[in-house]
């Protein structure tokens, strides 16, 4: 991931590899935050998956115990049984607990997505309050700073990483713009994790 940017320019967004970074996207400001780490591990079985027998997968977790309940969904759609699902879930299921600390609610909207197509295409902003993506395998998210011009330096998100990224719910005025990276035609395919909150969530719980 290019981070190339002088900190006077670092206005709309913020990094570091402590996990605390992420409760920044409370600042007005700020409106992307990357939790900079390399992918957990026990998640490297990932890369050797056959995507062609997995289904995505797209749930509604409670978060008294999502652990609970992620590995027989992950299994449900062709993930490997056993400790790999388990390990997978307990990740899943961390960054979601993180994800409502910051957000406010006892719901989260989960998405593992598998991504063959130039899907969203087009660098946008969500149309949710906020939304977490996480690459599981490369190639990662794309994003540039909105209005940076042509020139501009593509950033990527590389896999394991984590950005909390503002949706036009939160802040109509987009500062940072993403994109799924363009694989048509050349036969790659990534694993993405989406976290949203529930559409009903009160955009108050959203605010510092």
């Amino acid at each position: 991931m290019s981070l190339a940017a002088p900190q006077s320019l670092r206005t709309a967004w913020a990094a570091s590899d402590d996990p605390a970074v992420l409760a920044r996207i409370l600042e007005e400001t700020v409106h992307l935050v990357l939790w900079t780490r390399a992918r957990p591990k026990g998640l490297d079985w990932l890369d050797k998956l056959d995507f062609s027998e997995i289904d995505d997968v797209q749930e509604s977790l409670a978060l008294t115990d999502p652990a609970a309940t992620l590995p027989a969904a992950l299994e449900r759609a062709g993930y490997p049984a056993g400790v790999r699902a388990a390990v997978l879930a307990a990740e899943i299921a961390s960054l979601a607990r993180r994800f409502v600390r910051i957000m406010g609610g006892d719901t989260v909207r989960l998405r593992l997505d598998i991504v063959e197509t130039d899907a969203c295409r087009k660098f946008h902003m969500d149309n949710v309050t906020a939304r977490l993506l996480m690459p599981l395998t490369e190639p990662g998210t794309q994003w540039i700073e909105a209005g940076a011009g042509a020139e501009a330096p593509i950033n990527h998100v590389a896999a394991g990483t984590v950005g909390l990224f503002k949706g036009r719910m939160w802040a109509e005025t987009p500062a940072i713009l993403h994109r799924s990276p363009p694989i048509a035609g050349t036969g790659a395919a990534r694993l993405l994790l989406v976290l949203d909150m529930p559409p009903l969530a009160p955009l108050e719980a959203a605010q510092p």
